[in-house]
């Protein structure tokens, strides 16, 4: 875990350093068009992803940010299940013969040779075997405790994610609109084109925020159900 952390403080500061280049790109050639970065955004995702991008203003980048986060979360716990996943069925038919045959270290054997969390519990169990009913079950318990706190690691940031990016949406539509209320109030006028702008930004981060969420909570469900389910 503490190597997962060091990678996500990696592509926090190397994201950081994107939206401070991207900025002072900005300041410096205003009137440029195509510049280093744009250029390989548009390469990548296309000229009207990276317009869409821009004309979503400032709130973009931290909804951006969460949606590197959210999505190194998903790949990461997707790969930890897809590890920890095992045959039940199998697994139990070799095991549950050798322990009603006392068979316990070649039962142990098996258990520690199969990956996921219920091998490892079982595992747990069978190194007590020798220490009575109460010793197995206080093994079982404390190794369900312990495979149940890492299968259950990585849901806080998802939820986390899933709370952020509409939040952050939000907020650039309410930077949007008081952007168009300014614009009208200098232009002592109400007119529908100069309005158009602030409107647009509060649309765009709306939808972002929510294109984020949506699939991140889409696969956080699907890992609970998964870790509810035993995998």
């Amino acid at each position: 875990m503490r190597k997962f952390v060091n990678v996500m403080l990696l592509v926090a500061m190397i994201s950081f350093v994107f939206v401070g280049l991207a900025f002072a790109q900005e300041q410096a050639a205003p009137a440029a068009s195509g510049g280093g970065i744009e250029s390989f955004a548009e390469l990548v995702f296309g000229s009207g992803m990276v317009k869409w991008f821009k004309d979503g203003g400032w709130a973009m980048w931290p909804i951006l940010f969460v949606t590197i986060y959210g999505l190194a979360y998903i790949i990461w716990k997707f790969i930890a299940l897809l590890t920890g996943k095992v045959n039940l069925n199998n697994f139990l038919n070799k095991i549950i013969p050798l322990i009603k045959e006392k068979k316990f270290k070649e039962a142990q054997e098996i258990a520690k040779n199969t990956r996921g969390p219920v091998a490892s519990i079982i595992y747990a169990g069978l190194m007590k075997a020798d220490g009575g009913v109460a010793a197995v079950e206080k093994a079982i318990e404390n190794a369900a405790m312990i495979e149940m706190s890492y299968l259950e690691k990585g849901f806080l940031e998802m939820s986390t994610a899933i709370t952020l990016a509409p939040m952050l949406g939000f907020l650039g539509t309410v930077a949007g609109m008081i952007s168009a209320f300014d614009a009208i109030a200098a232009a002592r006028a109400v007119d529908a084109t100069i309005v158009a702008s602030g409107i647009k930004i509060a649309l765009i981060t709306t939808e972002a925020g929510l294109i984020v969420a949506i699939p991140v909570q889409f696969f956080n469900n699907l890992f609970v159900t998964m870790v509810v389910a035993g995998l």
